[in-house]
């Protein structure tokens, strides 16, 4: 397996079913031009096998860290640690930016999710609530 960080639209187009959708042009392009926000894909035999995403996020009294966004692991390659891979991989570089720590969400039941950030060192926040707001795009 090879771990990639992505630069090009190109390369995330031809990861495209990583995605929950397809990516978008635009949406790509802007996240790509930004150096906050962190790409990486893992190739087994240079097949798109996973991807994870990050955005560094900083606040004045804490400094900076970086918020998993997205991890998603091909179907087919899945329980062969392609998602352990990706984490660690993203974690190296929130330290490589000098990110004091790393922090996602994830849904309650999903279980391969959790076993995955359990199994690469990530702790639970107990007590903690996520609130949303979803805003129409017309």
């Amino acid at each position: 397996m090879e771990i990639r960080r992505i630069t090009q639209v190109e390369a995330i187009k031809a990861a495209g079913h990583l995605f929950d959708d397809p990516p978008r042009q635009g949406a790509t392009e802007s996240f790509l031009g930004d150096e906050r926000h962190h790409l990486l894909i893992a190739y087994v035999d240079n097949v798109p096998a996973g991807m994870v995403t990050g955005v560094e996020m900083m606040h004045p009294d804490k400094g900076t860290e970086m918020f998993l966004y997205e991890l998603g692991v091909d179907e087919s390659f899945r329980r062969q640690g392609v998602g352990r891979a990706l984490v660690s991989a993203l974690a190296d570089v929130a330290r490589e930016r000098d990110c004091y720590g790393m922090w996602v969400i994830t849904d309650a039941d999903n279980a391969a999710a959790l076993a995955t950030y359990r199994h690469v060192g990530g702790v639970p926040e107990e007590e903690q609530v996520v609130l949303v707001w979803t805003f129409d795009q017309t």
